[in-house]
């Protein structure tokens, strides 16, 4: 591992008996058992591996927590999954004592360099110094739950994935058709580990195959582009959204960088624009367009460097261990070029969601998950991601749910109604637009509403603009019609 926020590097060995000794420390000092889980709030960092393997090593369940989120939406989150311990960085140190406080979190430790002296937060390398490199193993199998990773949901709350041993081999295993991934990948990790493509596309595989990961703190395009182009550093792997390769391409230096050691560089998380395509084919680099979720760790589909410039906009064919249908509302298979949502089966896919029993049958239909996207099959076999299925929209490489949004602005007593929609943004691809009608004789003005959900929602969920408007249609069963209102209120 290379952590390049920190100018530090770890051999195998020097990995190997970190993780043990932090293993070590968590079961004899904070108590870590089997399925006990523990939660990551922190920028990237090669400390954020350790402690994913030192509790995949104890049976321990590893919580990465998005730090873009706000306070309310984490207090979910940690209150569902209930971690012992929270470790954290510098940037996080009063967001970590808020949840500590608000979800009764036994333990804290901080890999900062601000640790306070009155012993109320244990130091992460005095931890591991004073730890021997020694633990009893726990055994694994495919089903042995590894990591909780949280994906928002329709219905307002995040849902935890469960993320198995099975589930991160498979993965793993179906990158190689497309990736050519094996002991000789180096992978750049830019894009944050508490989100699926940052993990596990291409962060887990590296590990599995023995390659070499080299961690970025957080995305910058000027200082990205320089590492990708370093001959020296010869970084082979890396995964972005679209937003990550616009901004590069933006880039002055863009106009004379060569890719000679670049083997594959993987795009996902939003459609991606034909025009940025191009830019990048121009350079010798084809971008490898690919579909999964947090839910399917997360390869589902994806092309092969020599079908990007063939089948441009499609999304790739499934991974060789992966069962893909399109099915119509009645769970029939369509025809190829018909529309349908999209099914998927196999061992990359979750066994459902913690502590929602509920969530988990909804979302499963004869095995098969379904991802609520809307696509089609062309006559050669490759998929396009058409449409959402459900309401959600993606802004910068996230995902947004409608719904949720839309509770917190229903918090606000002048609105009778609102409905969230997305509409197309230059910079994020889409942004959240709130229609809202208001309540008969009551007043309101854009910028409260915005600043509302500032308080209380993330920064990309948070809508751009707000229309107000006399009604929201319905269909004869009482939903909101959002495709009338994309229609009439979806442009820019």
């Amino acid at each position: 591992m290379v952590d390049l926020g920190t100018d530090r590097s770890f051999t195998w060995a020097e990995m190997d008996e970190r993780t043990m000794r932090l293993a070590n420390a968590l079961t004899h000092e904070f108590g870590i058992g089997h399925r006990d889980r523990v939660a990551v709030l922190a920028n990237n960092n090669t400390n954020f591996f350790e402690v994913q393997f030192a509790c995949w090593k104890l049976g321990a369940v590893f919580v990465p927590l998005n730090w873009r989120l706000a306070i309310p939406e984490l207090e979910y989150i940690v209150g569902d999954c209930s971690p012992k311990v929270i470790i954290f960085d510098d940037d996080f140190v009063d967001a970590a004592e808020q949840l500590s406080k608000l979800c009764d979190i036994e333990h804290r430790i901080s890999w900062g360099l601000n640790e306070p002296t009155d012993g109320s937060i244990a130091s992460y390398e005095d931890v591991l110094a004073a730890a021997v490199p020694e633990v009893d193993l726990h055994p694994s199998t495919h089903d042995e739950l590894l990591t909780i990773m949280y994906t928002s949901g329709t219905t307002g709350r995040p849902k935890g994935a469960e993320i198995t041993q099975g589930m991160t081999f498979w993965n793993a295993v179906n990158c190689v058709e497309f990736y050519n991934c094996g002991p000789r990948m180096k992978n750049l990790a830019f894009l944050p580990l508490f989100h699926t493509g940052g993990l596990n596309v291409f962060a887990n595989p590296a590990f599995h195959f023995g390659g070499i990961n080299v961690v970025m703190k957080s995305f910058d395009p000027a200082g990205c582009l320089r590492l990708l182009t370093d001959p020296e550093l010869a970084i082979t792997h890396f995964i972005g959204v679209p937003a990550n390769y616009l901004f590069m391409s933006q880039v002055p230096a863009f106009e004379s960088s060569s890719f000679p050691t670049i083997v594959a560089a993987s795009v996902g998380g939003s459609p991606t624009p034909v025009p940025l395509i191009e830019t990048w084919a121009a350079k010798g680099l084809p971008l490898q367009q690919a579909y999964g979720m947090t839910e399917t760790s997360p390869l589902v589909l994806a092309l092969k460097p020599e079908d990007c410039s063939v089948k441009i906009g499609s999304a790739g064919m499934p991974a060789m261990h992966t069962e893909v249908r399109i099915v119509d509302d009645e769970g029939n298979d369509v025809a190829d070029d018909e529309m349908g949502e999209l099914w998927v089966r196999g061992p990359n896919i979750t066994p459902g969601y913690w502590n929602r029993p509920d969530a988990t049958a909804d979302s499963f239909h004869d095995g098969f998950l379904a991802t609520g996207d809307a696509a089609r099959r062309d006559s050669d076999g490759f998929y396009y991601i058409v449409d959402r299925w459900k309401d959600m929209y993606i802004s910068g490489g996230e995902n947004v749910y409608p719904a949720e949004v839309e509770s917190v602005i229903y918090q606000l007593p002048e609105v009778g109604e609102v409905a969230v929609i997305g509409v197309p943004d230059d910079k994020w691809v889409e942004v959240g637009r709130a229609l809202v009608v208001l309540k008969e004789g009551r007043s309101l003005d854009e910028a409260t509403v915005i600043n509302h959900c500032r308080e209380n929602l993330a920064r990309f969920k948070v809508p751009q603009s707000v229309v107000f408007i006399d009604e929201i249609p319905h269909n004869a069963t009482g939903k909101v019609l959002k495709r009338e209102l994309r229609d009439s209120h979806g442009a820019v």
